[in-house]
């Protein structure tokens, strides 16, 4: 029943393996399943690597769906390193995530304020790498308030590919300078990573902020518990607050202990379907801003 909400709709933050952590399925899996359901599409995360390659071979042997690869500045591709977004967009990347679980900002959380109650298998690798004596070096994006150098080079890289931007872990100091700064060099593909996740906790009044500055909100299902930062209440009220022409929905899922991605979108249109949001608007964050984003 709730699957037509989702035919024709792309999944652009998802979890699939082989990667560093044990994943549920793969990328072919995941493709299958979502094939059934009628998505066309979706793009693989890993924290570590650059996707496109895996993309390419998905696309190999199911030419008529979409997958995406994508890469995210972490310390594995050398932080903020332009060469690398170069190189990944050249291989077809078309997703560029500012650094994830190596943002100093989410190092900073994980360590020294408050930390999960439930740990996140990225974050699990970075206590382990930390009890191996193995450096946990936190990146920024700002240098004396200011975006560094290479921040404008790869903004730039991302502009002259026509990439999808998300912001990461980044703290809201820097997502506010990023956004900023991708506006002023008219990239019109933004999306705030998982604003309500815990280490970012942007308000409502903030996401409106961005999205009134032309980002997307990012709804990820995975993060959507009390230990994650927010519950399906605060989302109903952000949405409700903002309007739906700025959310997507992603799944964030493919971890070993949730269920499989697709399963948790299904769940979450449901979810918004039962809590007063018409099939029109359930469609325009599923489908009509994430085939935007994927396609335009």
């Amino acid at each position: 029943m709730y699957e037509k909400l989702l035919e024709g709709a792309y999944d652009l933050h998802v979890h699939t393996g082989p990667d560093i952590s044990s994943r549920k399925l793969d990328d072919f899996d995941y493709t299958e399943r979502l094939k059934k359901i009628g998505m066309k599409g979706f793009v693989i995360k890993s924290h570590y690597f650059n996707t496109a390659e895996r993309a390419r071979l998905v696309k190999k042997i199911h030419p008529d769906f979409n997958p995406m690869g994508a890469i995210a500045l972490n310390n594995s591709v050398g932080g903020i390193n332009p060469t690398a977004v170069e190189m990944a967009a050249k291989d077809g990347a078309k997703l560029v995530w500012m650094p994830t679980f190596d943002a100093e900002n989410e190092i900073q959380y994980m360590f020294n304020q408050t930390g999960y109650e439930e740990l996140p298998p990225w974050a699990q690798v970075q206590f382990d790498r930390r009890k191996e004596g193995k450096t946990q070096s936190g990146i920024t994006v700002l240098e004396e308030g200011k975006l560094k150098a290479e921040v404008h080079e790869v903004l730039k890289i991302v502009k002259e590919n026509d990439l999808i931007l998300a912001t990461g872990h980044l703290s809201k100091k820097e997502i506010f300078a990023i956004v900023s700064a991708a506006k002023g060099q008219d990239i019109r593909k933004i999306v705030i990573t998982h604003p309500t996740f815990s280490s970012i906790a942007l308000s409502k009044e903030e996401q409106k902020e961005l999205a009134d500055s032309g980002a997307f909100l990012e709804i990820c299902v995975g993060c959507i518990t009390p230990a994650y930062g927010a519950t399906w209440e605060d989302i109903y009220e952000e949405i409700r607050y903002i309007g739906v022409d700025k959310f997507i929905l992603s799944s964030d899922l493919g971890q070993m202990n949730n269920p499989f991605p697709d399963e948790g979108l299904i769940e979450a249109v449901k979810n918004l379907s039962e809590n007063g949001f018409t099939d029109s608007e359930i469609r325009k964050i599923t489908v009509e801003n994430t085939t935007f984003l994927a396609e335009a």
